[in-house]
């Protein structure tokens, strides 16, 4: 079972503030999926340029909070230690609801084909 705090998901990725967006991996297994959270809070940096009137996550950090889930899945595998990942495209990326400070993202990465990463992926905002 992966279960990874902020200071363990450090030692994973390579990501530092502003830009670690995964609070935490509370469930998953190594090399195969990954569920993590992100809490959203009105003091991360995007809200100041982003709408600044209206505080609302930008889609594209939601991909990559996304991503940065599914970077820990396969960097966590032993051979996989002090790799890099790299989003190289999104497909069919929907947003059906708006992430606001407050909400809870519990963000879920599947590894469908290991060779060139191939990933599914959702996330639910929770606390409206």
């Amino acid at each position: 079972m992966l279960r990874l705090d902020s200071n363990q998901i450090a030692n994973v990725l390579p990501h530092r503030f502003p830009l670690a967006m995964v609070d935490r991996i509370v469930d998953g297994e190594a090399g195969e999926w990954a569920r993590g959270i992100k809490c959203v809070s009105v003091a991360d940096p995007a809200f100041m340029g982003h709408f600044p009137q209206y505080h609302v996550m930008p889609g594209v950090l939601i991909i990559e909070a996304l991503a940065q889930v599914a970077a820990v899945a396969m960097l966590s595998l032993p051979q996989n230690s002090g790799r890099i990942g790299f989003l190289g495209s999104v497909n069919k990326a929907r947003f059906r609801r708006q992430v606001t400070p407050g909400d809870v993202l519990t963000l879920e990465s599947r590894i469908v084909r290991a060779r060139r990463l191939r990933l599914c992926g959702g996330c639910r905002p929770r606390g409206r």
